[in-house]
């Protein structure tokens, strides 16, 4: 018999898979975790804070004389309470602020039907504020600055950075340039940026030329110099993220142990 009309073994097998299509436990969305680092949670902040638009820089002078530079920050319409959020319904305490009045027009239907809940006016930001608790908050409330800080208060203030533009190495990573006579021909050139065939690549977060600015930055434990009630304006010791108006985020100064738990 040749080999070739030889009959090939059959082989016959079942496999039955099933897939359960029961919901994942809610916990499951809630306890995001990263490898090694516990689980993931919003920041919380220390206090009730408010929104403010930076007006420009200019000088103090001090009842001693001493000359102090400061961030001048105004207040537009706003600042109101838009929701509460509590650890019974969203998962956790936190008290929604919204600022800068707007026409009708220039917000979305669902936006305009979030602040008509609570008969808030159309205001342009909302930014939520998580606290330990929200007892003490109203909808509709709104929170005036001279009622939660006080001249000489440390606050965290948090905006937009300038925006730069693609930049080179030496503005943007502060690097140094090369010689710019004797024949050289690597004068702001970003140089080598890495070796040869080991390893082969770039490594990551190499600094390199690209976009610079218009990130958020918090600047952390400014003084507050002065509060005016009839300019409506605060003064804050030293310079704060932006240009002139830019909207500002104020917060309380975290300080682990006063006001913020160890844990």
């Amino acid at each position: 018999m040749s080999i070739f009309s030889i009959p090939s073994p059959t082989y016959r097998c079942s496999i039955s898979i099933s897939i359960s299509r029961q919901p994942l436990p809610c916990s499951f969305t809630a306890q995001v975790r990263r490898r090694g680092k516990g689980k993931v949670v919003m920041s919380m902040e220390a206090g009730i804070g408010v929104m403010g638009t930076k007006l420009g820089m200019m000088s103090y002078f001090e009842s001693d004389g001493e000359v102090v530079p400061v961030t001048v920050v105004g207040f537009k319409e706003g600042n109101i309470v838009t929701q509460i959020k509590t650890e019974a319904t969203d998962g956790y305490d936190a008290v929604q602020v919204g600022y800068r009045r707007v026409r009708d027009r220039k917000l979305t239907k669902p936006e305009i039907g979030h602040l008509q809940k609570v008969g808030a006016i159309p205001m342009r930001h909302l930014q939520e504020f998580r606290l330990q608790a929200v007892d003490g908050f109203d909808l509709n409330q709104r929170l005036l600055f001279d009622e939660i800080f006080k001249e000489g208060d440390l606050v965290d203030v948090s905006g937009t950075t300038i925006g730069k533009g693609f930049q080179g190495g030496i503005k943007r990573h502060n690097f140094k340039r090369g010689p710019m006579t004797h024949g050289s021909k690597s004068h702001r050139q970003l140089g080598s940026i890495g070796a040869g065939t080991t390893p082969g690549r770039v490594y990551k977060g190499k600094k390199m030329p690209g976009r610079m600015g218009g990130t958020k930055r918090k600047i952390r434990k400014l003084k507050i110099v002065k509060i005016d009630k009839d300019l409506n304006v605060v003064m804050i010791k030293g310079a704060v993220p932006g240009k002139p108006g830019n909207l500002l985020r104020i917060t309380p100064a975290k300080i682990v142990g006063k006001n913020i738990p160890k844990n």
